[in-house]
C-alpha cells in the first residue's frame, strides 16, 4: 500500500453524529490537545494552498493557538524516519520501508511547531499510545479528554481516538483538523468516530465551547469554516 500523490478533495464543513450532539464537551481544566504526525513527509502528498491541506493547516493552528491561550497541554507525535526492519515490523508489510530520516521530511510545520517544553512523542505505531508514554503523561496532565488533530484521519487519528476511548479518555476527533487519502477515508473516519468512540465537533464548534467554558467567556470567535460558512455550504460532509 501507498500514500497517494496529489490528495485534493473539499473539506468537510458539517459534521453531525450520535457522539459529537453532546456526548461529551471539551473542558479546558480536563483536555489536552494532541498534533498528530503533521510532519512535511505527510503534508507534502496534499498540494500546497488545496483543499483540504489548507483548512488542515489553518485549523490545527487554530486549535495550538487556542490550546495555549486556554491553558491546554500541548503534545505532539512524530515519526523518526529511517525505522530498521525489525523497528517497523507489520508496518513494513503493509507500507514497506517508510520515510526516511532527512530533517526536511521530520520536520512539524513552522504553523503548527511546537514551542520549547511542549513534547515530542516518537511515532511508531497508528496509535499514538502504541510504545509511548502518552497515557502515562495525561495521568500526570490529570487529564481524561483528549482533542486530536493531524494526519491521517483514518489510520493514526482514529487509532488513537480509539486507544483514548479504551483507557476512558474522552477523545475530540476534530472533523475539520484533520485530513486523509481521499474524502470516502475522511468520511469513514468520522462515521466510526462519532457511532462508536469519540466526538467529532468542527474547528469553531470546539473553539466555541473551550471559550465559553472559560471564566467569562461569552463571544464566540470564528474559526475558518465557521457556522456561517458550514450553513452555506449545506449539510453534507467533503463535496
Amino acid at each position: 500500500m501507498r500514500i497517494p500523490d496529489n490528495v485534493t478533495y473539499p473539506m468537510p464543513r458539517d459534521v453531525r453524529g450520535a457522539a459529537s450532539g453532546g456526548l461529551w464537551r471539551p473542558d479546558p481544566g480536563r483536555a489536552a490537545l494532541l498534533v498528530h504526525d503533521m510532519q512535511r513527509y505527510f503534508l507534502d502528498f496534499f498540494p500546497p494552498g488545496s483543499s483540504p491541506r489548507r483548512e488542515l493547516v489553518a485549523h490545527t493552528a487554530q486549535l495550538v493557538a487556542a490550546a495555549r491561550d486556554a491553558g491546554l497541554p500541548v503534545l505532539y507525535t512524530a515519526q523518526p524516519g529511517d525505522m530498521t526492519r525489525q523497528q517497523r515490523g507489520l508496518l513494513y508489510d503493509v507500507w514497506g520501508p517508510g520515510m526516511s530520516a532527512d530533517p526536511v521530511h521530520r520536520a512539524i510545520l513552522p504553523e503548527v511547531a511546537p514551542r520549547e517544553g511542549e513534547p515530542v512523542l516518537t511515532k511508531w505505531r497508528y496509535s499514538a499510545f502504541a510504545r509511548t508514554d502518552l497515557l502515562e503523561r495525561l495521568a500526570r496532565l490529570g487529564r481524561d479528554q483528549l482533542v486530536i488533530c493531524g494526519v491521517y484521519a483514518h489510520i493514526g487519528c482514529l487509532m488513537t481516538a480509539v486507544d483514548a476511548f479504551t483507557n476512558d479518555i474522552q477523545p475530540f476527533l476534530v472533523a475539520d483538523a484533520v485530513a486523509d487519502f481521499t474524502p470516502e477515508f475522511h468520511d469513514l473516519a468520522l462515521d466510526y468516530a462519532t457511532d462508536r468512540c469519540a466526538a467529532t465537533p468542527t474547528t469553531a464548534e470546539l473553539l466555541h465551547a473551550l471559550h465559553d467554558a472559560r471564566p467569562g467567556g461569552t463571544s464566540r470567535p470564528e474559526a475558518g469554516g465557521g457556522a456561517g460558512e458550514r450553513a452555506a455550504a449545506g449539510a453534507g460532509r467533503a463535496g
